[in-house]
């Protein structure tokens, strides 16, 4: 993308992001997830796209995130094991300060606690490779689920409801879609300088040939592992923020709902274009826009309407719409085209 079209591209997502909850009151918490859905197709794009391999569990980090997080802020004034008893035995009453505290901790520790768990698996299925890297990533966040919900300490299947919010349901929205935003924002500045470093050249050398990659000199199974625990970091921030958005966490439909956002971050990222900057934030603000029309005005046929998507992106669309943008508009992101060589393929 020209230095031109980049600059017009953050004006408009600044204004957005700035300007969304003034205009948009009603709908402070999809703009929220608008972000949530950013962070996660970029941050897949960088092993999917920029590295080629298919993860199929990054919600696991998601989720990760959420639970320590949990932990995290309920220890600050109370027992975790108290807390998550399903007979409800103490009162609960966070002051301000436990609340506030407990919260910017609570997302820190998701990230880093996300960003370890990341190493320890990724040491494990980075062994794997094509379809059975993404089966074998699928299966962790799967497990993730029905393994965190035999914990009672972890409020089992019964899930645990959040510290409370200190004031108005509106100054609550509000606080929470700042959070989202700015973590984006974090990442895709992160992202953007990552990928101006030679770092991508080793993960791009990984997805175009892996073993000449290796006999080139380059660490490939460090580089895999780096890649996908920055991915985890990131996943495992928002998903601390998300747990306290929505006020209740349960393993399977809300911290790693594989059968959603584990797929929706894939499709958002093939549906933009992926192995690029720009292409998982276009088809995550698409995507969103079409599943939220879908679900207000398809409701009953939102999953056939979504899944019809997918396929026609899959089958007829495989470069994405920044790929197709690239096409038919090269100049628009700097590119030229040789009109001699168009002259002779026609």
């Amino acid at each position: 993308m020209t230095r031109t079209n980049e600059v017009l591209a953050y004006i408009v997502l600044a204004a957005v992001g700035i300007l969304g909850p003034v205009f948009f009151e009603n709908y402070i918490q999809q703009i929220a997830v608008l972000w949530i859905m950013v962070l996660m197709a970029s941050t897949w794009d960088i092993t999917g796209g920029q590295m080629g391999y298919n993860s199929l569990g990054n919600i696991t980090f998601f989720g990760a995130g959420m639970y320590i997080s949990a932990v995290v802020q309920i220890s600050m004034g109370y027992d975790v094991a108290e807390y998550t008893a399903a007979f409800g035995a103490i009162k609960v009453d966070f002051t301000d300060t436990q609340y506030f505290t407990g919260i910017a901790l609570g997302i820190i520790a998701g990230g880093i606690g996300a960003f370890l768990i990341a190493i320890l698996f990724g040491i494990a299925v980075f062994g794997l490779r094509g379809p059975y890297f993404a089966i074998g990533t699928l299966g962790i966040a799967v497990a993730a689920g029905q393994f965190v919900g035999t914990i009672q300490y972890l409020g089992g299947g019964s899930g645990i409801s959040m510290p409370v919010y200190p004031g108005g349901v509106d100054q609550r929205n509000v606080f929470f879609y700042i959070l989202c935003f700015i973590i984006t924002v974090i990442s895709h500045i992160f992202l953007k300088w990552l990928y101006s470093t030679q770092f991508i050249l080793a993960i791009n050398a990984i997805r175009d040939d892996e073993d000449k990659a290796e006999a080139m000199g380059i660490k490939t199974g460090i580089y895999k592992v780096v890649a996908w625990s920055i991915a985890a970091f990131f996943m495992g921030l928002i998903g601390a923020v998300f747990g306290n958005m929505i006020g209740f966490i349960e393993p399977i439909e809300v911290a790693f709902p594989t059968a959603t956002f584990g797929i929706f971050m894939v499709a958002m990222a093939l549906l933009g274009g992926k192995g690029t900057l720009w292409g998982p934030i276009l088809g995550a603000i698409v995507f969103h826009i079409i599943k939220e029309t879908t679900w207000t005005l398809l409701l009953g046929w939102q999953w056939v309407a979504l899944g019809t998507l997918i396929i026609i992106n899959i089958v007829f669309f495989q470069q994405g719409i920044v790929g197709w943008l690239q096409e038919v508009k090269p100049e628009w992101f700097g590119l030229t085209v040789d009109s001699t060589s168009k002259k002779s393929e026609a």
